[in-house]
């Protein structure tokens, strides 16, 4: 081991002298002394140059996580590096570098909980966790967070590089042997707290007081520039998440008309959780599509509007609504920039009584001056609050879930025994996927199409029983008479499905193919929220649905046994995107409305 590091130990020990007669080249600036007086902290600024990627990595202590996960909470300094690296002035360097900062940090305890440094192989065949903990303990200490990291592989690796352009090269002999070495060009990467790259050192630039310069120059940044950055870096993370589609989902398609920006999904995302978009001020699209929920509602089998008044079917979840090419169960709008306008003019929704209504107030809203001009170079109009909150839903995109991993990622121990039989029963016996899809590169898990289970006509043609059971809190109900509650309540309008829209008798009680993905998160299920477990679905379709003349001919008995019904509803819980905890957090920071 000592062999294997010996020039990094020169470096740091032995000093700059004895390394550059070793060498026999010009040290990096990050060796000496600074050479010139740096700038006031706080003096100038770092501008967003682009936001920094994530990729599966390895601790030292063989834990899997994902590299957003050090990132957020602190700034962050991120250097690639391989282990057994012989040039003074690369791998060496970086890690001189963090030394240097680490010393410092000892010496600034605030600061120190402040800043995460990190150090990622990009040698993963020889940088093991093992190693990397083996190189880490004569630099680490207890007063300063300094992460090791690795990879699985080359193949979870080169993700992480392509991203972050760092290009890494094996060099190899005469006789076409691996070397052991690389090609590379140095690069550090500054990271604020909204996960987003501030600056990039390469080695003429990279030196222990101007890196601490410029984190303290981030953490120094006024309050009313830092929310302005803050909400362009969770609109750029999640942008990320539309141009680097997770795995198990294709690209995201994004209309020519509306072309995705961060200062989009930042105004829709502002318009989103604005309760002062609805007519008295007191709802949000968030109220219904709750975050926390799975952007649906768990609490109402249907959602409820402004003054509580009732809506007759169920909030639908909005993960991954980019790639529906019908919206609303009953497919009556085909573009998210138009289906924005539904529940803003529904009066019972958010009960507004007309477009320009909400376009004027908008408009009085002095947190709203100059951020559609900014947006689209033009004041908010109906189609600029349409294209807004369209591209703020267009971001929502969620995967690389444990199936995905397991499917497509390859990752043969990433699926439990039961969810690979549960996938072999939905592509089989169970024939699930003939309405939910599955391609052999990603999987929306829905035809996008319409389908008459039974469900539609069961609630159409039941009779309302002598007494109903009244929510009246979340968990809490009473049963009133039907009589009584029938001089108080509006009748309940029978729901025909996609027949409301064609008025073609076969279109009767046809609903849309909703996305399974995230489907363990978006309870109740069904458009009118009529079952409430995963078990309950799989129980509904083994039976063969509800029989009806316009039944869909691919709903029939499925005959499953009871371990087979088990292994399906696993199945149906694997496909639970590894961002939502992300996706979350950015949604607990969103700005409420008055």
């Amino acid at each position: 081991m000592r062999i294997l590091y010996f020039s990094l130990i020169v470096a740091l020990v032995c000093g700059q002298h004895l390394y550059a007669e070793a060498k026999q080249v010009e040290l990096a600036p990050g060796y000496s002394p600074l050479a010139f007086k740096i700038p006031e902290v706080g003096s100038y600024s770092l501008p967003v140059i682009g936001v920094a990627a994530n990729g599966e990595v390895l601790t030292t202590t063989h834990q899997t996580r994902y590299l957003h996960e050090f990132m957020g909470d602190k700034v962050t300094l991120l250097s690639f590096i391989y282990s057994t690296c012989s040039d003074v002035n690369g791998c060496p360097l970086a890690t001189m570098v963090f030394h240097k900062i680490n010393r410092r940090l000892q010496r600034e305890p605030e600061l120190a909980g402040k800043l995460r440094l990190l150090t990622l192989s990009f040698n993963p065949e020889h940088d093991t966790p093992e190693a990397m903990r083996l190189y880490a303990a004569g630099f680490k200490n207890e007063q300063v967070d300094w992460q090791f990291l690795t990879t699985q592989s080359e193949q979870s690796l080169q993700p992480i590089l392509d991203n972050y352009q760092q290009a890494v090269q094996k060099i190899y002999d005469e006789q076409g042997n691996n070397t052991g070495t690389f090609s590379h060009i140095l690069r550090v990467y500054l990271i604020d707290t909204d996960k987003q790259i501030r600056n990039i050192y390469s080695v003429s630039f990279l030196h222990a007081d101007t890196l601490i310069n410029d984190v303290k120059t981030l953490l120094n940044e006024g309050s009313q520039s830092h929310a302005l950055i803050q909400r362009q870096g969770r609109a750029a993370d999640l942008l990320a998440n539309i141009k680097q589609a997770p795995l198990g989902l294709p690209m995201v398609p994004i209309p020519a008309d509306n072309p995705i920006t961060v200062d989009k999904i930042a105004l829709g995302r502002k318009l989103f959780y604005d309760r002062r978009l609805s007519l008295n001020n007191t709802f949000s699209c968030a109220m219904c599509h709750i975050p926390e929920q799975g952007f649906s509602s768990h609490e109402m089998a249907t959602a409820v509007g402004i003054e509580g008044r009732s809506v007759r079917r169920n909030s639908p979840t909005i993960y991954n609504v980019a790639y529906a090419t019908l919206l609303f169960h009953d497919g009556r709008e085909n573009t998210l920039e138009q289906q924005a306008w539904g529940p803003l003019l529904a009066h019972n929704e958010m009960g507004n009584p007309s477009i320009g209504y909400v376009i004027d107030k908008i408009k009085s809203l002095n947190d709203y001056q100059g951020l559609f001009e900014q947006s689209f170079s033009k004041a908010a109009d109906m189609l600029t609050v349409g294209q807004a909150i369209a591209s703020y839903q267009r971001s929502l995109v969620s995967a690389d879930s444990t199936f995905d991993r397991w499917f497509y990622g390859k990752q043969t121990s990433s699926a439990s025994a039961s969810v690979k039989r549960g996938f072999a029963l939905f592509t089989g016996k169970a024939g699930c996927s003939a309405c939910h899809t599955v391609g052999k590169k990603s999987a929306l898990f829905s035809d996008n199409q319409m389908h008459n289970t039974g469900i539609g006509f069961r609630e159409s043609m039941q009779k309302t029983p002598d007494k109903q059971k009244i929510q009246v809190a979340p968990g809490v109900f009473i049963e009133v008479d039907a009589q009584q509650l029938a001089t108080i309540s509006e009748t309940k309008a029978s729901d025909l499905g996609r027949y409301e829209i064609t008025q073609n008798p076969d279109d009767r009680w046809k609903y849309k193919t909703p996305s399974l993905r995230n489907i363990a998160l978006t309870a109740p299920y069904m458009h009118n929220g009529s079952l409430s477990t995963l078990t309950a679905v799989v129980e509904f379709y083994n039976q063969g649905g509800v029989s009806n003349e316009v039944l869909d001919p691919l709903i029939k008995p499925l005959v499953l046994s009871k371990g087979e019904r088990g292994d399906l509803v696993e199945f149906l819980q694997s496909l639970t995107g590894s961002n939502v905890e992300q996706l979350l957090a950015d949604a607990d920071a969103a700005p409420i409305g008055n």
